[in-house]
């Protein structure tokens, strides 16, 4: 037993310097390798880096590009935009091109207009002629301002125009000063439509009618008093509308 441990001491004696002559050599190669594992931590730890920016670059790349593609997509249609304004602007051109020619021509038409008108109402039944003469004079002198456009110098020619149409078609009634037998007396006028011009006193004691084959006022009898009395409560919108006998001059 005692040889036994003695050898087992002498086997620990002989590896003892064994060990420590390993560790002497085995500790550059664990330093070595503990640097290029340090080394490769360290590299590694830049591709982690560098491949971060890439992917940063990347997606910063993918942005830009759908960026562009929207941009071009909006120039596109700001071209398409462009290229209509222009026709556009081609269009007005030559619209206000034409306008300027229409302008020359209806100036004319309009003067011709306002010369027929004022010849129509000379030749017409009587009636209303110093409201119709006033308005004739308005569309004169509105043809000389400049300040006025066209288009509304043509809208009030032809309302006058309208204004004279409707008369044909529509009854009235309204008050005026009238020559009977040299002595201007207060009558009320009865017009229906174009067909008769009747006036009659205020006291109903004077009728008269305008002939439009002569062109004068002729004076009717008493007959016709209760009628034209009739005539004018319905002008005035007094009475239901009926049947009115008055005299009515035949034209040829």
């Amino acid at each position: 037993m005692k040889l036994f441990n003695s050898l087992l001491l002498a086997s620990a004696l002989m590896a003892a310097p064994v060990m420590a002559q390993d560790d002497d050599v085995l500790k550059p190669v664990v330093d070595e390798a503990a640097k290029i594992n340090e080394s490769a931590a360290s590299s590694q730890e830049k591709i982690n880096n560098i491949t971060d920016q890439i992917d940063n670059k990347l997606q910063q790349f993918k942005t830009l590009n759908k960026e562009i593609e929207g941009l071009q997509v909006y120039n596109t249609q700001l071209r398409k935009q462009i290229s209509n304004q222009q026709q556009e602007m081609n269009d007005l051109n030559s619209a206000i091109d034409e306008v300027s020619v229409v302008e020359r021509q209806i100036t004319p038409l309009m003067i011709r207009m306002i010369e027929g008108l004022e010849q129509f109402v000379a030749l017409d039944v009587p009636f209303l002629e110093e409201e119709r003469a006033n308005r004739i004079a308005d569309l004169k002198a509105m043809m000389d301002r400049a300040d006025v456009a066209t288009s509304e110098k043509f809208r009030r020619v032809m309302e006058a125009y309208q204004v004279e149409m409707d008369y044909g078609r529509t009854m009235e009634a309204y008050s005026g000063i009238h020559d009977i037998e040299g002595q201007e007396r207060d009558v009320e006028f009865l017009r229906l439509g174009r067909t008769a011009l009747i006036y009659q006193t205020r006291d109903a004691s004077s009728q008269g009618v305008w002939n439009k084959q002569t062109r004068q006022w002729e004076a009717l009898d008493s007959s016709y008093r209760t009628q034209i009395t009739k005539g004018l409560r319905m002008a005035k919108k007094q009475l239901a509308p009926d049947l009115l006998m008055l005299p009515v001059a035949i034209t040829d």
